[in-house]
């Protein structure tokens, strides 16, 4: 039986307080914050630890920042690599078990012109390790985990499988660095997604859901008794958090409030939060 989250800004209340009272009513176990640029979420530390005082479950954080720790211009990605050590210091403080990044977003796609990325491959891998090894050592010195998201080919030219990530994490050598994988890049990107969630199971610290057309799950043709199958296979243990678009022709609380009972019958199991 997985666990659920939901990211804030889908929830709807003016507070984490209020956010967190609909996340339970709906069946959810968590809520997934987002980590904003010019250390802001920094700034919400006061907010948050009222929060937590008042029970609100906040397991993990996703970055929303416009540029990330693979950035080409090395000045961004230094800024980067700052926000990211404070999300990753400001989650460990608040008992979460840690911050999931892309290594870019919407920086450079092979698949559209210009074909031929202005970085070749050994200064980008070198970038790619030395970022995450920054990273995965100030995660582990907070007792938290930095996952590393493989993003889909039109988002990023860098990483985008799981396989991908997996090499990468090998070579960084730090239990402090997981993926965070996402169905709805998995959709796009793996041949076989349960296949490939079996492959990088040792390695897979975060999930993130959406459906095939990122609208919330059951919104798709996403295989999602074979994609939770694979994951409950894999042994995993953490949350499933809602990263999603909301489709437009239903109330958006009402596509919230439809993710656990669907996630739990395409899982075979009953919400873990339902009848709180």
């Amino acid at each position: 039986m997985f666990r659920t989250a939901c990211q804030e800004q889908l929830l709807p209340g003016a507070t984490l307080q209020e956010k967190w009272e609909f996340a339970q009513a709906a069946g959810y176990d968590g809520v997934e914050l987002r980590g904003k640029g010019d250390f802001h979420f920094r700034e919400r530390l006061p907010e948050l630890r009222e929060a937590k005082a008042d029970g609100v479950a906040m397991p993990t954080v996703c970055v929303d920042m416009p540029h990330f720790f693979a950035a080409f211009d090395a000045d961004r990605r230094r800024d980067a690599l700052a926000q990211m050590t404070s999300q990753l210091s400001v989650i460990a403080e608040l008992g979460g078990a840690g911050a999931q990044t892309p290594a870019s977003y919407g920086m450079f796609s092979r698949r559209l012109p210009p074909f031929t990325p202005p970085r070749g491959e050994e200064e980008e891998r070198e970038i790619l390790l030395s970022g995450l090894t920054e990273l995965g050592e100030h995660a582990r010195a907070e007792g938290v985990t930095l996952f590393l998201e493989p993003l889909n080919r039109y988002e990023d030219h860098m990483v985008n499988r799981l396989e991908q990530a997996v090499e990468l994490i090998r070579a960084v050598g730090l239990d402090s660095v997981r993926i965070g994988i996402d169905s709805y890049h998995m959709n796009i990107e793996e041949a076989d997604p349960a296949a490939a969630i079996v492959a990088a199971a040792p390695y897979i610290g975060h999930a993130q859901v959406s459906d095939s057309n990122r609208f919330q799950p059951g919104a798709g043709h996403l295989d999602w008794p074979a994609w939770l199958g694979a994951l409950e296979s894999a042994g995993y243990q953490g949350h499933l958090a809602l990263e999603c678009r909301l489709t437009p022709h239903l109330d958006p609380a009402e596509a919230v409030r439809s993710v656990p009972p669907f996630l739990a019958r395409m899982s075979g199991a009953a919400p873990s939060g339902a009848g709180r």
